[in-house]
């Protein structure tokens, strides 16, 4: 028996095929559209590679792409390397982020306990405790900014003929093409501050960073981050019972004082130690540099003094002398 279509079946076999059969797209517009495709990305390469002068002024060209996370970082460390008179290096092993959190509290404590610095305008007290940091550095990219402030000039690379310009002046920021050939061929000297701070840079590195050469912050500090007995003792659990705690304890046993950086020059332990127990901080140093001084010049009075003393006293013996004759 011939099985029956249902009325509803029907009209949808009839509606397929009325409809129009698909003209397939002929070869030669496919090609067009491919040659289109292709002038198109060879412009976006053009624009890619647009000359110097049509960079926007706040992203000037560079030897490496400056939106990447290790430029910036790079740039970071430059900044603080020229800003920062006092560095101190540390290396460190696992600390959690518990024990980086502990130790940290710990250091803030101990730097906000200690008084205001005669460093502001007219010798106005400051307080740079808050300003006080310990950051957790990427020794790679932190070398580069090593490199980069101690044998890059940017004002000797502006002058030469070789460096890239533009209608606003030479490329000589960080990231440009003149710092990389500069760190690329500088001969490091062992006399250098690069040269004595390379062998330091090994492994996982972290950085107290002082915003002033304040040997009674960097007590503070050392005091916490690497005591010594007699010079930079521990705070007792009395006074100070969270230094004691477990966590914060396992956090310090990780950290290593390896050396620093003090106004552009490198010290080690020992160096860092001598700063941070000037006696009375950088007010006991002028003491006593103006007490030599006051020395020096009492010396020189007196020595002058003496030799036309010595003369009078020669003439009125003599004097005397013709008189009895």
């Amino acid at each position: 028996m011939v099985q029956r279509i249902s009325r509803y079946s029907g009209r949808t076999l009839l509606s397929i095929c009325s409809r129009p059969a698909a003209t397939p797209t002929p070869l030669l517009g496919r090609q067009t559209a491919r040659r289109q495709y292709a002038v198109a990305s060879t412009s976006f390469a053009g624009a890619a590679a647009a000359p110097a002068q049509y960079s926007p002024a706040t992203k000037p060209p560079s030897a490496r792409p400056a939106e990447t996370r290790k430029s910036q970082m790079i740039r970071t460390y430059t900044s603080l390397l020229r800003t920062t008179p006092l560095v101190l290096f540390f290396q460190h092993s696992n600390l959690t982020a518990v024990e980086w959190a502990a130790v940290r509290r710990e250091l803030k404590k101990a730097v906000s306990a200690v008084a205001p610095i005669a460093s502001g305008v007219g010798g106005q007290p400051v307080d740079i405790s808050s300003n006080v940091q310990l950051q957790v550095l990427r020794t790679n990219m932190f070398n580069v900014a090593l490199k980069i402030v101690e044998f890059y000039n940017p004002k000797v690379a502006a002058a030469m003929s070789t460096t890239p310009r533009t209608a606003r002046g030479p490329i000589v920021h960080d990231l440009s093409e003149a710092a990389y050939q500069a760190i690329h061929n500088a001969e490091v000297s062992p006399e250098s501050a690069y040269g004595q701070i390379e062998p330091l840079l090994v492994g996982p590195l972290a950085a107290l960073v002082v915003p002033a050469v304040s040997p009674t912050h960097l007590a503070a500090a050392l005091s916490i981050l690497a005591p010594v007995a007699g010079t930079f003792p521990a705070p007792t659990r009395r006074k100070n019972p969270g230094y004691h705690d477990p966590t914060c304890q396992n956090g310090l046993a990780k950290l290593t004082l390896v050396g620093g950086r003090i106004e552009g020059k490198v010290f080690d332990q020992a160096g860092v130690n001598w700063v941070g127990g000037i006696p009375g901080g950088l007010e006991g140093l002028r003491s006593q540099l103006v007490h030599v001084l006051q020395s020096a010049g009492l010396g020189l009075t007196t020595t002058l003094e003496g030799g036309s003393k010595n003369l009078w006293l020669a003439l009125e013996g003599r004097k005397e002398q013709l008189k009895e004759e």
